[in-house]
């Protein structure tokens, strides 16, 4: 958390909009047939042919969904791609292509955007997307990225939030509230930093827990996962705002009902320990935590032996009908309704 005063800064205004833009989009390197054209143009150009097409954009703004005084930059642009690839992969499409636009005030010199963009082109390479355009301004607020992702889909393999059945399954991957409690240890240190700035924080203990806020993984390997099993999920949807939300909003878009067992909730052990530790209870974090980008997704239960033994999937709930409402179901047997606290973007 402390920071280096001597680094290099050269003033974005040496450069001028054209040439940054040629020297942080350098290194990207074209890798799909279905990207004719990328950056260096008016508009990129795709060529999907017979499949179907995807389309999502998110906005993140300094302050709102991120702060720079733990979030290092190579991160925040990792994590920026992060969110946009996790929409696609829960349409159960293959995310090919992003577009990138950043507003920047001039606090920032060139050596802040060559990290923001370090960080977006390990994600284009892990993830194996091309970066084919964007766009560069000044803010006087601060920073803003805006990313749009662009994937494609074999025809009537698209999966919507709104195919869920009664007496289907309700099945998340890997684990929940790792995000939140990660936040919660940053924002602890940073209350620290500011007592005592020569104080080094030590973060091995929650290693886990604060990479799951600083660095996530969209779950590009369930989407694969799922095909090699041959199951196809009758909805889906990725945990952005919370586990509670994401139920809400498939079971409002399916018109059904739904069961969901706090005793099946996946749950790390560095979560529990840190929720032990915040006095904060661990269902909670999980229902209303949020920024986990698992997939939440619904199956036939004629699909259910296909996914059991799987150590990526937990079966956690179960599609009613309409009328029987949404409820958790605690480990003591009683039923309470699920209500949306999550993540609420005009409350800030």
């Amino acid at each position: 958390m402390i920071e280096d005063k001597n680094q290099q800064r050269t003033k974005l205004s040496d450069l001028g909009e054209f040439k940054l833009i040629d020297h942080i989009t350098k290194n990207f390197e074209i890798k799909h047939k279905s990207t004719i054209k990328g950056i260096g143009d008016d508009a990129a150009v795709l060529n999907f042919k017979q499949r179907k097409i995807v389309v999502t954009t998110d906005l993140l703004v300094e302050g709102v969904h991120f702060d720079l005084s733990y979030m290092p930059l190579k991160h925040l642009g990792y994590k920026a791609i992060m969110v946009n690839l996790s929409d696609v992969y829960a349409m159960n499409a293959h995310a090919m292509q992003v577009t990138v636009s950043v507003a920047v005030s001039n606090r920032f010199p060139l050596e802040a955007l060559e990290e923001l963009y370090a960080g977006i082109e390990t994600a284009s390479k892990i993830y194996n997307i091309d970066v084919v355009g964007g766009d560069t301004t000044s803010s006087t607020t601060g920073l803003l990225i805006s990313v749009t992702a662009i994937g494609e889909v074999e025809n009537d393999n698209e999966v919507y939030r709104n195919g869920a059945q009664p007496n289907d399954l309700l099945v998340v991957s890997g684990d929940l509230g790792g995000a939140y409690m990660g936040l919660q240890v940053l924002e602890r240190e940073k209350e620290v930093y500011k007592v005592n700035p020569n104080n080094q924080p030590d973060l091995e203990p929650y290693s886990y827990i604060v990479e799951r806020q600083l660095k996530p993984e969209a779950r590009k390997d369930i989407v694969k996962l799922l095909k090699d099993l041959g199951v196809k999920p009758t909805a889906m949807i990725d945990v952005s705002d919370g586990l509670s939300s994401e139920i809400i909003h498939l079971c409002k878009q399916s018109q059904v009902g739904c069961d969901l067992y706090e005793n099946k909730i996946p749950l790390d052990p560095q979560v529990i320990s840190t929720c032990e530790e915040f006095n904060i209870d661990s269902t909670t974090v999980a229902l209303n935590g949020g920024e986990d980008y698992e997939l939440l997704f619904t199956i036939s239960q004629d699909d259910f032996p296909k996914i059991k033994a799987n150590p990526n999937l937990s079966v956690i709930g179960y599609i009613k009908d309409k009328e029987a409402g949404m409820h958790l179901v605690t480990r003591a047997e009683t039923r309470i309704e699920l209500k949306a606290q999550g993540w609420k973007n005009f409350n800030v």
